[in-house]
């Protein structure tokens, strides 16, 4: 893709198939890339998100910057699917879950021809952790890019001006996303490659807690230690694809 700053991301975690457990499988992921990216010395910053009523993630997009974060984290596109015993599971039986990841690198908006008249924005007021100024003012932002349907929003800012210029910066990158991908006119088709129907057999890798392994399915490789990648080290996975190219 030309024009990117591949030195900032849009990270996007969707929990899938398995209900609440999915949506605590995509809070871990999420808390996972949040370590990786401290130990890489990045900056993350939640743009949007929306809970689930056991503490999870339906959804969480944040936006992570710093040298070489999309060469190490763009083969975490795809379908992540998780196989252990919930701590809500009382009588022990191993559940399988699902979580989406996208990871859009991103485009300044100044270089993607966005026309105002093709934009409809609303304003809210933000939600969720922020202190109570937050709440005071509609500082929320939500866009709808009319042509296309796409709908990004933003909530980490305590102003509404940078929501909307990030709100936009989100938009700049699935617009470029969806222009590069041939033959396809609409993201969501470019975001089903990436990551497929969210179904179990749809997956690029397997986290299996009972048998403390981690499987690539792509590279056909295992990792141990489940734990330890689970707090951030996902130093040997990056490896492995890099090592793979």
């Amino acid at each position: 893709m030309n024009n990117l700053n591949t030195n900032k991301i849009i990270l996007e975690i969707r929990a899938g198939v398995g209900g609440n457990e999915a949506a605590i499988f995509a809070a871990d992921l999420a808390n996972m890339y949040s370590k990786f990216a401290a130990k890489e010395g990045w900056g993350v910053i939640i743009m949007d998100e929306s809970k689930s009523d056991l503490g999870g993630y339906k959804e969480v997009v944040m936006e992570i910057s710093g040298l070489g974060v999309y060469d190490k984290l763009k083969q975490e596109s795809g379908v992540h699917r998780v196989q252990r015993v919930p701590a809500t599971e009382k009588s022990g039986r191993v559940h399988t879950s699902t979580a989406s990841v996208a990871v859009l690198p991103m485009k300044e908006t100044e270089t993607v021809n966005i026309k105002p008249q093709d934009l409809e924005v609303a304003f809210t007021r933000s939600g969720g952790a922020g202190g109570q100024n937050v709440n005071k003012v509609e500082t929320a932002v939500r866009i709808t890019h009319k042509p296309t349907g796409i709908v990004v929003k933003c909530t980490s800012e305590r102003s509404q001006q940078r929501n909307r210029e990030k709100a936009l910066a989100i938009l700049a990158a699935k617009l470029e996303e969806m222009q590069s991908a041939q033959g396809q006119n609409q993201l969501a088709a470019e975001r089903k490659q990436q990551i497929g129907t969210q179904d179990r057999s749809e997956k690029i890798r397997t986290y299996n807690f009972l048998q403390d392994r981690i499987t690539d399915h792509r590279v056909k490789k295992s990792f141990h230690d489940i734990e330890r990648i689970m707090e951030g080290n996902l130093d040997k996975i990056v490896k492995a694809f890099q090592e793979n190219k």
